[in-house]
């Protein structure tokens, strides 16, 4: 079995007296799509903030292909909450603004997103600017903008949560399709039991605050997942919700 592209091992994180972080472990192996879900306020974004480097834990260990995350490491793509597009720039500067924050030239970073605009379903938009797009397609470019950068692992911090509902369940098929072409390493911070279900290969359930890991979840389902009606998929989804509202049983 292949070394996990991500490993948290027993990763503890306090703010002062409050223990938001008490056990958390899991694993994410190259090309598999892995979410965490969690009660409000768990603190399932202060994982990510961890890897990202926003904050610094107080015990455990991060490791990256087996080796420990280094300070200032940049091995992740992250795509937060909201798409956090600059009304200011169209849409084809801000899907390169990673790049060029990199150092690449404006010309160089335009020549690597240009080609994958008909692929987002962006094509044609390049030159608008975010307050002419729809919902999905600011996701769609925000997205974009992460996954231009290759990293070796995308960081997703409920991506879909400010859009409505008709809008999210779009999105969500979207990135299934998206990620069986092309396998990203995948960890989703999501709060949606459905959404978990059908991007997702394995899933980590936590407790309230302070958090361990209460329970495993390995989706064996083929891509494209079966709809939500299908008896094994309300079953998966059963036994989650039962996990999160009574993980004492």
């Amino acid at each position: 079995m292949s070394t996990p592209r991500l490993e948290l091992r027993h990763v503890r994180k306090r703010f002062g007296d409050l223990a938001v972080l008490a056990d958390i472990s899991l694993s994410v192996r190259p090309g598999e799509f892995v979410s965490i879900l969690g009660p409000s306020g768990a603190g399932k974004s202060t994982v990510l903030q961890l890897l990202t480097g926003a904050l610094a834990g107080d015990g455990g260990d991060i490791l990256v292909d087996g080796a420990p995350l280094a300070p200032g490491s940049h091995r992740f793509a992250f795509m937060p909450q909201r798409d956090a597009l600059m009304p200011w720039r169209r849409v084809i500067d801000n899907t390169t603004l990673g790049l060029e924050v990199e150092g690449l030239s404006r010309k160089t970073a335009r020549a690597r997103v240009e080609p994958l605009f008909l692929e987002f379903g962006l094509s044609g938009f390049e030159f608008h600017y975010p307050a002419q797009l729809s919902g999905g397609m600011r996701q769609r470019a925000a997205l974009l903008r992460t996954v231009v950068q290759e990293r070796s692992m995308l960081l997703l911090d409920e991506p879909f949560g400010a859009l409505d509902a008709l809008t999210r369940r779009e999105m969500q098929h979207w990135l299934a399709g998206m990620w069986t072409r092309h396998r990203w390493t995948v960890l989703l911070i999501t709060h949606d039991v459905r959404e978990a279900v059908l991007l997702s290969d394995r899933i980590y359930v936590l407790s309230a605050r302070p958090a361990r890991i209460v329970r495993r979840f390995d989706v064996p389902l083929a891509h494209p997942r079966p709809s939500a009606a299908a008896p094994q998929v309300a079953a998966i989804e059963a036994d989650i919700l039962k996990t999160l509202f009574h993980p004492e049983e």
